[in-house]
């Protein structure tokens, strides 16, 4: 059982999102062995045990690889003159969100309501609900957090009046800051014509509860790789927010005391946008909201992030989430059986990725269907893999990583030949 003590108010916690002192590990620790139920997070990060001490499957963080990813893109960020505001989502964990603030990130993007009250109880001071905000209930509560707390900042998207109605419903003393969205055709949310988005920025320009603060978009709905057809879609997508940004500066109806705000995805996308919005830089924010790059993967992210390892950049982003599999069959030629399933990783957007066995590489090697708590991998006819080897794995889709696991090891170096186990991270999905 996971047992935490009493947290204080949302400012005073700012300083606690990276202490794992008060976790207790037990038997509903997934993967934790049975001799370190009932001892302290900390304790047994300082004893620095090896991951192979643990039960598998055992999904682990690379330390070095999470750091490092988070100081290149931080320094990309910087080069490219833009900000980032990295998704939340793809960890809901307050310790990785609190290395992203202090890397220089300018907020911490959320999906839901709740995951903007999660980000504030951990002491989070700048938060962009990358959605609408339609629940009267967490409206009332955004305007009492923001009369409260005056450092605090907060801006949603915007693509409808009933949304506007909903926040100028509230009472307060601080307006919100609100994006318009812009969508597409056959995308996600957003208005899909300029002429609708204009009309919701004069509406709310016109109110006193809210305050027209920029624009948002989000691409990854349009397409799914990197090809030329798709870069295509992606900029002219882009160009049309340019458009609207410039129509609703002639109207004079940014704010004159402060630079609006354009935000847009880009996982896979923010070298575009950099260079594209890249006219813009002295009128407006730039911030992107591409989140996968803190643990980027062996899968989809890996062959497609500007900064990947295929990218052929300098210094590329590396894998940070490592899976051991134990093999637990071998019931025909070709084929070996895993103990981690769907339950453990995720196959949305492709399947693990067999790494090595105790250091030695797995060529041929390779997963092609998962069960709930089963993998299949296809192996060579000359395979030595026997039953009781333990397998390293890649994964494809880091939200789909952290999502499965409440308690996440840290290590040292997971392409070590024997990580060791140095932290804990907490995640709340």
């Amino acid at each position: 059982m996971l047992r935490r003590v009493a947290r204080p108010s949302a400012p005073a916690a700012e300083g606690s999102v990276d202490a794992v002192t008060d976790l207790r590990l037990s038997a509903r620790t997934k993967s934790i062995p049975p001799r370190f139920w009932n001892r302290s997070a900390a304790e047994i990060a300082g004893e620095r045990h090896r991951i192979d001490e643990f039960t598998t499957p055992v999904l682990a963080l690379d330390e070095s690889a999470e750091g490092h990813n988070i100081r290149r893109f931080a320094q990309w960020a910087k080069e490219q003159s833009v900000e980032f505001a990295p998704h939340g989502k793809t960890t809901m964990s307050p310790r990785l969100w609190r290395h992203l603030t202090e890397a220089g990130a300018t907020a911490i993007s959320v999906a839901t309501p709740w995951q903007a009250q999660l980000a504030r109880s951990e002491g989070v001071r700048q938060v962009l609900l990358a959605s609408e905000l339609l629940d009267p209930a967490a409206a009332t509560w955004l305007a009492r957090e923001l009369d409260d707390d005056a450092g605090f900042r907060f801006s949603c998207f915007l693509d409808s009046q009933e949304g506007l109605e909903v926040l100028t419903a509230t009472r307060g003393d601080r307006p919100v800051d609100v994006l318009i969205e812009l969508g597409e055709p056959g995308g996600r949310t957003g208005r899909r014509s300029s002429d609708e988005a204009l009309a919701l920025a004069w509406a709310a320009a016109r109110e006193s509860r809210v305050r027209l603060h920029g624009l948002a978009g989000y691409e990854g709905s349009l397409v799914s790789d990197r090809s030329p057809e798709s870069e295509a879609i992606v900029r002219a997508y882009y160009a049309r927010l340019i458009d609207l940004f410039e129509t609703i500066a002639a109207f004079e109806l940014w704010d004159a005391d402060r630079p609006p705000v354009i935000t847009v995805g880009g996982s896979i996308w923010f070298d575009v946008a950099a260079e594209v919005f890249a006219p813009l830089k002295d009128r407006a924010r730039i911030v992107l909201r591409a989140g996968s790059f803190v643990a980027q993967d062996d899968g989809v992210w890996g062959a497609q992030s500007p900064l990947g390892p295929d990218s052929g950049v300098e210094d590329p982003l590396r894998p940070a989430l490592r899976l051991w599999s134990r093999v637990i069959s071998r019931p025909e030629k070709g084929l070996a059986i895993l103990d981690a399933g769907k339950r453990d990783v995720p196959a949305d957007l492709g399947f693990p990725v067999a790494v090595d066995v105790d250091g030695a590489p797995l060529a041929g090697h390779e997963v092609f269907r998962l069960d709930d708590q089963h993998a299949y991998l296809r192996v060579p006819e000359d395979s030595t893999l026997t039953p009781g080897d333990v397998v390293r794995l890649g994964i494809s889709h880091p939200c789909g990583g952290f999502d499965r696991w409440r308690v996440l090891p840290v290590v040292d170096d997971a392409n070590a030949k024997k990580p060791r186990v140095v932290g804990f991270v907490e995640t709340y999905f």
